[in-house]
């Protein structure tokens, strides 16, 4: 079934924005910015922003279209399927004004074949597969530039948006009956990831979860009680904790009492209701057991964020869009936003912020579900599964047209520059 005249002219606006927002993220850095130095972690962002453009005009425009390639030589530069991570650094690559030039090109044509009232389901597939892939992408800019220290981004529009609603923290717990429930996406939903097929009933005993997300003030506590020198929280962590002698978050700075944590360029104080950031698996998992928690399995999560409904909704509040009222995405606020915001986005057991504010560690190992078919881009999950740890929700940097109740990411649990935070469960349930 083909879509109509006005969900094509959205995702062509989507197209659209999805290539200027890749532009906006980068343009106030210089030359050697756009570089930066070989990390394991990251791309050089000039090599990235090609990189984009090449995957969209790809999967669309060649793959689905039937076009030839604009360029004759992108093939030998920006398939990261090709070429190794360490080479992207040496590679001969176009300009910057030359890099902008392909991508809104790329995207114009993909836009163009969108609108077509005989574009194919596969076509806008596609298109809308390569947006998100967009979208991936720039939330890794932001984590980019927060870990090389840049300063913020002005992005045109949206560094004066509206902040999200409701200030003063949350606390305490909800309890829910379990029960058996559908994990993972439908076949009528309108797009999801091949990690995300299908839908298959598990059975979700009863637990007791989290309303807010863990908080700044929370996390200094564990800090200041020694939580990093004592092995007994650390499980297999411990050799993680050896190797980078860790002692707090990794943006964070100063002594007890007396916190501040890096936020891009500028060094502020804690703030107790701030949800907290940038620590990796075992960072999160270490403090469930100093607590007396846990950390919820993704089918929790994803119960709780649903209500467990056989009907669930793209959202925890319903299929309405992401805005500042129900979820802290898409940049607004430009940074974490206190855990006691978004009321009108609170699920239907009781919890804020499970979609916006910091992706939320799980305790389950990224693996395929029973059910699995793999996508057309085969790199996207398959590689990875047995080796990360799941993580759900999305982030303040996320857009709110990419996640949903269902969706997975995935991370090695080392990884702290990821905007990743987490919420506990009572460890008896």
């Amino acid at each position: 079934m083909r879509a109509n005249a006005a969900e094509a002219e959205d995702l062509a606006g989507w197209v659209t924005d999805g290539c200027e927002r890749a532009i906006q993220l980068v343009a106030d850095l210089d030359d050697e910015q756009m570089v930066g130095p070989m990390l394991p972690t990251v791309n050089p962002l000039i090599w990235e922003i090609g990189h984009l453009a090449w995957f969209q005009e790809k999967f669309v425009l060649r793959d689905a279209c039937g076009h030839k390639p604009i360029l004759s030589y992108t093939d030998s530069i920006y398939d990261s399927g090709a070429i190794p991570h360490d080479t992207r650094w040496r590679l001969v690559l176009p300009s910057r004004e030359e890099s902008i030039a392909y991508m809104r090109l790329v995207a114009e044509r993909v836009a163009e074949e969108v609108r077509r009232l005989d574009a194919t389901d596969v076509v806008r597939h596609f298109a809308r597969y390569t947006v998100h892939h967009y979208d991936t992408h720039t939330e890794a800019f932001t984590y980019t530039r927060q870990g090389l220290g840049y300063a913020p981004p002005e992005l045109p529009g949206l560094t004066d948006a509206e902040a999200p609603e409701g200030a003063g923290g949350l606390q305490g717990d909800v309890e829910v009956s379990g029960g058996r429930f559908l994990l993972g996406a439908w076949h009528g939903d309108q797009f999801v990831y091949d990690n995300e097929k299908w839908a298959h009933e598990v059975e979700v005993a009863p637990f007791t979860i989290a309303k807010a997300l863990v908080t700044q003030a929370e996390f200094a506590t564990f800090v200041e009680a020694g939580g990093y020198a004592d092995p007994r929280w650390w499980s297999d962590g411990g050799e993680w904790l050896s190797v980078t002698a860790a002692a707090h978050p990794l943006y964070w700075r100063g002594e007890p009492g007396n916190w501040q944590r890096r936020h891009f360029d500028r060094w502020l104080d804690l703030e107790p209701d701030l949800p907290v950031s940038h620590v990796c698996w075992w960072e999160a998992d270490a403090y469930c057991r100093w607590a007396g928690r846990r950390l919820p399995t993704e089918a929790e999560w994803e119960y709780a964020a649903t209500g467990g409904s056989r009907s669930k909704s793209s959202y925890p509040w319903g299929d309405g869009p992401a805005g500042p009222k129900n979820a802290a995405t898409d940049w607004r606020g430009l940074g974490p936003v206190d855990v006691g915001t978004c009321e009108a986005g609170e699920s239907p057991v009781g919890c804020r912020h499970m979609i916006g504010n910091v992706w939320e560690w799980t305790a389950s190992t990224f693996v395929a579900y029973p059910n699995f078919e793999r996508d057309s881009y085969y790199e996207n999950s398959e590689q990875f599964f047995g080796s990360r740890k799941v993580l759900r929700g999305g982030s303040w940097a996320t857009r709110g047209r990419y996640v949903r109740s269902t969706m997975r990411n995935y991370f090695p649990p080392e990884r702290r520059d990821v905007l990743g935070g987490f919420r506990t469960c009572a460890a008896d349930g």
